[in-house]
């Protein structure tokens, strides 16, 4: 799941739309009870649609959903589940984070989790290069999922690796071998930059230094590249990967938010920033907002005045016209808008009220 799968969720419209989310288990005896739950969640959607509506005006509905529930595999699920459907939209997400259990059928899609899980957990890639089969995982903290998708596993084919070489007068092998080993490595990259065009995280590359070299020298993503893992790791497990690659990802975080605390000091002095969310999210909305750094739990269930730029706290973040966490809008406000968001450690923007936001002007 990526922003572009969640900004498609929320802008579908209508009613019934029906959202079953439910935790996984990713192994046995425990998954086994995951059909079951399932099952169940599937039966409650259908028996509170049926009380709502004639069956003639939810059967397509009900047929989405029954769909979606068998095309799952639980030899693969995660830490969770999300199907959504409507009459004529339909979609299944595992989730590397657990979720609540219910179902909710209202006119949106249920986007809470998925909204906060892809706005607050540090996600990114870990590219294994191997000639027999270079691998693509997405990391959310210290977990990856491999993608299989977008031509990946991809393995090296033709002369010198599944052929033999060319064996003519006048060929130099050494050079036609270096040759081949670029073409395959501007494969990779190719098939790299459009699996994660819509999601450009920060980028550990694992492989051999002569599999490094010949990324480096025909990548055109080294600035999304943060860091390196030596050594063949063609047998190397996600979870021994994962071991590896996260304190990596922790530390260059952790030189982002130093970073950005460093840019928000200037900006104070400068008189280019936001203090508090009440005037981080009118600014936001204006699309001043360059960056914007929020404590870790930070959480702000508010409802809107009805111009839509003051927003009123409250109690009970339940209410019909109550976002649950107005923090989680207005991170989506500013990455909407182009800005860029950091997530600080709680008590280091305790000056700011929590939040603040580094304004373009």
């Amino acid at each position: 799941m990526n922003r572009t799968d969640i900004q498609r969720l929320q802008s579908i419209r209508g009613y019934p739309l029906v959202s079953i989310l439910l935790p996984t288990h990713r192994t046995s005896p425990d998954n086994r009870q995951d059909p079951i739950r399932v099952r169940n969640l599937v039966a409650e959607a259908k028996k509170r649609l049926l009380a709502e509506s004639p069956q003639r005006d939810v059967a397509l509905v009900l047929q989405r959903i029954e769909a979606l529930a068998d095309q799952i595999d639980y030899r693969y699920v995660l830490d969770g589940l999300a199907l959504f459907a409507s009459s004529d939209f339909a979609a299944k997400f595992h989730l590397p984070f657990t979720v609540k259990e219910r179902v909710v059928i209202g006119e949106t899609f249920a986007m809470r989790d998925l909204v906060f899980a892809l706005n607050r957990s540090a996600r990114y890639w870990v590219l294994v290069l191997s000639e027999d089969s270079t691998r693509l995982y997405k990391g959310w903290r210290d977990s990856l999922i491999e993608v299989t998708d977008g031509g990946f596993p991809i393995r090296r084919e033709g002369p010198g690796a599944t052929e033999p070489m060319p064996d003519r007068f006048g060929t130099s092998l050494s050079a036609y071998e270096d040759e081949r080993f670029r073409q395959f490595f501007r494969q990779v990259v190719a098939a790299f930059s459009a699996v994660t065009a819509e999601d450009e995280l920060p980028v550990v590359v694992a492989g051999i230094e002569r599999y490094l070299a010949y990324f480096n020298n025909v990548s055109q993503n080294l600035s999304r590249v943060v860091a390196a893992l030596t050594g063949s790791h063609d047998k190397t497990s996600a979870h021994e990967l994962a071991a590896s690659a996260w304190p990596l990802i922790g530390n260059h975080l952790a030189q982002g938010r130093q970073a950005a605390l460093d840019a928000l000091g200037v900006a104070v002095g400068a008189q280019q920033s936001a203090s508090g969310i009440g005037e981080v999210w009118r600014l936001a909305q204006e699309g001043r907002g360059a960056v914007l750094l929020v404590e870790e739990d930070f959480h702000y269930p508010a409802r809107l005045d009805p111009g839509g730029m003051t927003l009123i706290p409250v109690d009970d973040p339940t209410g019909l016209d109550v976002m649950e966490d107005a923090v989680d809008d207005l991170i989506q406000t500013v990455l909407a808008k182009g800005g860029r968001v950091v997530f600080a450690s709680n008590g280091s923007l305790a000056a700011h009220q929590r939040i603040a936001l580094i304004l373009r002007y």
